[in-house]
């Protein structure tokens, strides 16, 4: 089963602009990261890692996933990233994202190291969750390993800037089909990629940020391409793309409607009636169909949709 918690717009916070962090703490997404990473210029990452802290135990967050970006394992700031982070405010975050993800291995170190700090400061084990950001062709060749690493990976994430970068794809515009590619998606095959691999494992994906941020009709219109596949959310980075990522990634009303009538007509023909032959009014409907229903359904009551229909 997919991780249940909503993504449907995931805030990307500069960790070192209080300014930002404020103006977070109001907008109506369902998870945000306080970035130490890309946003966060080198003689800044130990203020921003202070900040971050305050930030979460500050709280205001109403109800929203809390994470936070560390640095990537190239770098020499992942492991003061975590320890400060989590030793600082562990009761206050749900996930950290851990970026630029070529292999298992580094799944793997930030869960152990999770781990122990989990433990040597009285946290519930396991309960702070891993996302992985696929960043380049490494990562995406080895995309099943790394999400069948552990058992804390809630989501991968699609960092497209960096992929786009690592394949040499021909585009100065990020999220952006590159000129040429007159025919289909050049992000068909690295998103399906991702998108397997989570199924496979129990996970969400999350599609990568479109940089473009005030061309509102543009990243509705890449949003749905990753939407219509299947994908569970996109990044924004811009206050003007919250509510066309809560909208695109969520089921509209009827059909949310249309999934929760289908479960109950089919629970109640196989538990009630027992019976394995189930219509809705002219609509055929079987275990398929209840999967299916469950997936809308599913996202529709994670999005906070209510039933409009008498039961």
């Amino acid at each position: 089963m997919v991780a249940s918690r909503s993504r449907r717009s995931v805030l990307a916070v500069p960790g070192s602009s209080p300014r930002f962090i404020a103006k977070a703490r109001g907008l109506p997404v369902d998870a945000f990261f306080l970035d130490l990473e890309d946003a966060v210029a080198p003689a800044e990452k130990d203020a921003a890692r202070v900040a971050v802290v305050d930030a979460l135990n500050e709280g205001g967050w109403d109800g929203r996933l809390r994470t936070v970006r560390v640095n990537a394992l190239d770098t020499p700031w992942t492991y003061r990233d975590v320890v400060a982070v989590v030793e600082g405010a562990g009761a206050a975050l749900d996930c950290l994202v851990l970026p630029k993800v070529t292999g298992p291995d580094q799944v793997r170190w930030l869960d152990l190291l999770l781990t122990q700090i989990e433990r040597a400061t009285g946290l519930e084990p396991g309960r702070i969750g891993i996302e992985a950001q696929i960043e380049d062709a490494r990562g995406v060749s080895r995309v099943d390993e790394i999400a069948a690493a552990s058992p804390r990976l809630e989501s991968l994430v699609f960092g497209p800037a960096d992929f786009m970068a690592s394949v040499n794809m021909r585009s100065l515009v990020v999220g952006e089909q590159p000129a040429g590619y007159d025919v289909g998606d050049a992000y068909h095959y690295v998103l399906m990629r991702i998108l397997m691999a989570a199924r496979a494992n129990g996970l969400q994906a999350i599609d990568g940020p479109y940089l473009a941020v005030h061309d509102v009709d543009a990243f509705r219109r890449a949003a749905r391409r990753s939407a219509a596949l299947g994908f569970d959310g996109k990044w924004v980075l811009h206050p003007l793309q919250v509510d066309a990522a809560n909208e695109v990634y969520a089921p509209d009303q009827d059909d949310y409607d249309h999934a929760e009538r289908i479960l109950e007509a089919y629970a109640h023909a196989t538990e009630v009636e027992r019976r394995g032959a189930v219509m809705l009014g002219a609509e055929m409907l079987d275990e398929a169909s209840r999967k299916m229903a469950l997936v809308i359904a599913e996202k529709g009551r994670a999005a906070g949709l209510q039933r409009s229909d008498p039961r």
